[in-house]
């Protein structure tokens, strides 16, 4: 979905240094933007808001990695992937 040269572009960096750092933070995003948006991950893998979260939580995640407000980021990520939420009372 990003690759580690796509978020490295995506941030800024020109160094190979954090490229462990940037990969685990970037599983870490996938994981947070499937658990906000309660669906498959094909599903969304396959919408067009889900490159955009998985960047933004990484970003988020980077530059907050001393102090991150996990509260603060699951509310923008739930705005941002709201079409994609599957309700948990679904019939």
């Amino acid at each position: 979905m990003v690759t580690v040269d796509e978020a490295k572009n995506y941030l800024r960096i020109d160094i190979d240094e954090d490229d462990s750092l940037i990969q685990t933070l970037l599983n870490t995003a996938i994981r947070l933007c499937l658990d906000v948006a309660r669906c498959e991950r094909e599903e969304f893998e396959a919408s067009n808001l889900s490159k955009a979260a998985v960047l933004y939580t990484l970003a988020y995640l980077y530059e907050h990695r001393e102090y991150a407000d996990h509260h603060e980021l699951t509310l923008t990520l739930r705005s941002l992937l709201f079409p994609l939420r599957e309700s948990e009372n679904m019939f």
